[in-house]
């Protein structure tokens, strides 16, 4: 096993080999980031393949005025015209490039998730595994990357540092550059903050990633967007995260200076000075003086990672979660219920999400149970929601989260429709725009199997499929998705299949009685097979 020391010159000599500027995914695109785009309302770089708007001449895409839901919101949200983030990103861009077949990306310059190639045609599935599965090559190489990103600047990103209306609706623009990592940490910040409403008034009351059905469709892109990242910065196209299985843990097992940092010798709240993540700085965790000033979180340095497992309000969260409670959650029918936030009963999300009884999918918000009760026990920037992508346990927690997800997806095999299309809280309706991610992404495109997004978890792999089965996956899907419809055309097939039989053999008996001479029984058989062939089909 290598010692600390040598652990940390591998990492710094991986990170000193790796620091080449890529292009990252995240916030507002940098070439948008000005007064001209902001005043035209329109993001529609240039694809430098070509050298056209979306990559146009190359049949990528085409830059075309977005199309926002029309579908009623809950009550939870009581304002209009007053954040940001309503109607994202209409406030900032209503023209923004549509990608075709599987192009992706701000400038259709990237493939859709789980497609590779020149023109994203070539299928891709790449697997997530258990961090305590990874060789210790693998595992330094993980601490490696996350440490790259760290220190590396975003390329084709900026932050919003002020609202809109201090921007002077645009002709102030207001951004700053910021790394790769932090990057992330924003976006988690932008899409709970509060609501400022003037003076020192504020809405806590919303959350476009939390407490409603957009809570793991949109906590799947973010990760999807991290691992890509990482993937280009490091040039490593097979990175994925790892996860962390923590179903009946005794304490934080990953909490130590071969993981993701040890505890500090004379201040619990603190990492050990032996891991590279205690000289890590946070951001967007100060969400009290963020309102009180009715600012934006700008990315200054506000000190160091907090965390002390297990030293938490043991009335709260007494445990880490058990495989039972995993178990009964994903015993669930329901994806949602009324009300669609921390209010509902017998809702799967809720219940993951923490603010239902993991026994008895009944809302409990004084308990935090699952993925809360993991945020809870770590007891530091991990329980703050704002600020808890700091902490770089929470890409190791979250993936595991959506690999109980993607458990309940290939268990109960929803139809899109599950997801709600309406009456939900603000930004989680099927078809809203999840907020703050340009390119833009609906709710609905993240509720289905991860394979067809490219990736799967180790723990969860079925046997390999042949190629002729892969091909046929996405048409299976489609099939699943009009399944009623088929079930009646088949019914009504039957139907029709039984009546021209019931005719054939009427017809055969007169053909027999009128005439035995006439021998037309090969020439009926055929027809009705062939009649009964396209009958069938």
């Amino acid at each position: 096993m290598l010692s600390c020391c040598s652990v940390r010159m591998f990492l710094f000599a991986m990170g000193f080999l790796l620091v080449i500027l890529q292009p990252s995914t995240g916030q507002f695109p940098r070439v948008c980031a000005n007064t001209q785009n902001l005043l035209r309302k329109e993001c529609c770089p240039l694809w430098d393949g070509d050298g056209s708007p979306c990559g146009e001449l190359s049949n990528r895409g085409s830059c075309q005025n977005i199309l926002l839901s029309q579908a009623p919101l809950g009550p939870q949200f009581p304002f209009s015209g007053v954040d940001d983030r309503e109607d994202w990103p209409s406030v900032f861009y209503n023209r923004t490039c549509k990608c075709e077949g599987n192009f992706m990306g701000f400038n259709c310059g990237e493939c859709k998730f789980g497609f590779s190639g020149l023109n994203c045609t070539e299928r891709r599935l790449r697997t997530r595994r258990n961090i305590f599965q990874l060789s210790t090559t693998e595992k330094n190489k993980f601490l490696a990357y996350l440490n790259l990103a760290k220190n590396i600047p975003s390329q084709d990103y900026v932050i919003a540092t002020g609202t809109y209306t201090q921007m002077k609706n645009g002709s102030n623009p207001m951004f700053r550059n910021i790394n790769v990592y932090d990057l992330f940490v924003w976006m988690h910040y932008y899409a709970s903050r509060d609501t400022l409403l003037g003076g020192s008034n504020v809405w806590r009351d919303i959350d476009f990633a939390h407490e409603a059905p957009g809570f793991l469709p949109w906590h799947r892109v973010f990760l999807l967007m991290w691992e890509r990242e990482i993937q280009k910065i490091t040039g490593d196209e097979n990175f994925t995260i790892p996860y962390w299985d923590w179903r009946d843990a005794e304490d934080c097992v990953v909490c130590t200076d071969e993981y993701m940092g040890g505890r500090h010798p004379t201040n619990p709240n603190l990492l050990s000075p032996a891991s590279f993540f205690s000289s890590w700085q946070v951001i967007c965790t100060r969400s009290e003086e963020y309102n009180s000033q009715q600012t934006l979180c700008n990315a200054t340095s506000e000190g160091p990672i907090l965390r002390n497992p297990g030293n938490n309000d043991k009335s709260r969260t007494p445990r880490l979660p058990s495989s039972a409670e995993v178990e009964f959650c994903l015993s669930l029918t329901q994806y949602e219920s009324e009300p669609m936030d921390k209010m509902a009963n017998y809702s799967f999300r809720n219940t993951l999400e923490g603010f239902a009884d993991p026994r008895t999918a009944i809302s409990n918000i004084s308990q935090s149970g699952l993925h809360n009760a993991l945020h809870i026990y770590m007891n530091g920037s991990m329980s703050q929601v704002q600020g808890s992508a700091n902490d770089p346990v929470f890409v190791l927690h979250h993936a595991f989260v959506d690999s109980i997800f993607e458990r309940w997806l290939r268990r109960h095999r929803p139809m899109l429709e599950v997801y709600p299309a309406a009456n939900a809280p603000i930004g989680h309706n099927r078809e809203n725009y999840m907020v703050p991610f340009i390119p833009l992404y609906r709710n609905g495109e993240f509720f289905k199997s991860s394979r067809e997004l490219g990736y799967d978890y180790e723990y969860l792999q079925e046997p390999a499929l042949g190629s002729f089965q892969e091909f046929l996956i996405p048409y299976l899907d489609e099939a699943r998705q009009i399944w009623a419809w088929l079930v009646g055309a088949a019914v009504i097939g039957a139907i029709i299949t039984a009546l021209l039989t019931g005719l054939i053999l009427v017809c055969r008996k007169k053909r027999q009685r009128t005439s035995s001479e006439i021998q037309p029984l090969l020439i009926e058989s055929e027809d009705y097979n062939n009649m009964c062939y396209q009958s069938s089909f």
